[in-house]
């Protein structure tokens, strides 16, 4: 497994659904939020500039309920890489009970920013998150 990238959010009150639990939409806004931050940390200038991520596809499994003022772990790593597609994990645990809330598979395609075709994911790419 390639080296993980973490961060915490705290439930706010936009946040919820009619429920009063995290709306499934937020949820894929914090899986798509974390992929950028995790590239935008790691990928040198030049690549970053260069290149842009998109999805070709989401599926979400969802275990658990977040509520109001929990504090959640999100997790992301690279699974696997092949030409142009990458495959990237996200788990997001609540942080006081260690209980799975979700956990994610995306596949991204690296494109081209100025052609916006998808071009082949580099040894010096993958590297980056190992």
């Amino acid at each position: 497994m390639n080296k993980a990238f973490t961060k915490t959010i705290q439930v706010q009150e936009d946040d919820l659904d009619d429920l009063n639990h995290v709306n499934n939409v937020r949820y894929l806004q914090w899986i798509q939020d974390i992929a950028k931050e995790h590239w935008k940390e790691k990928a040198p200038k030049a690549i970053f500039d260069t290149s842009i991520w998109v999805v070709k596809s989401h599926f979400i499994e969802y275990k658990k309920e977040a509520l109001l003022n929990d504090v959640i772990e999100v997790k992301t790593y690279i699974d696997k890489t092949k030409g142009a597609v990458s495959i990237r994990i996200v788990e997001m645990t609540n942080a006081k009970t260690k209980e799975l809330i979700l956990n994610s598979k995306t596949e991204w395609v690296l494109i081209d920013a100025s052609s916006q075709r998808p071009i082949r994911i580099t040894d010096t790419i993958i590297d980056i998150f190992k």
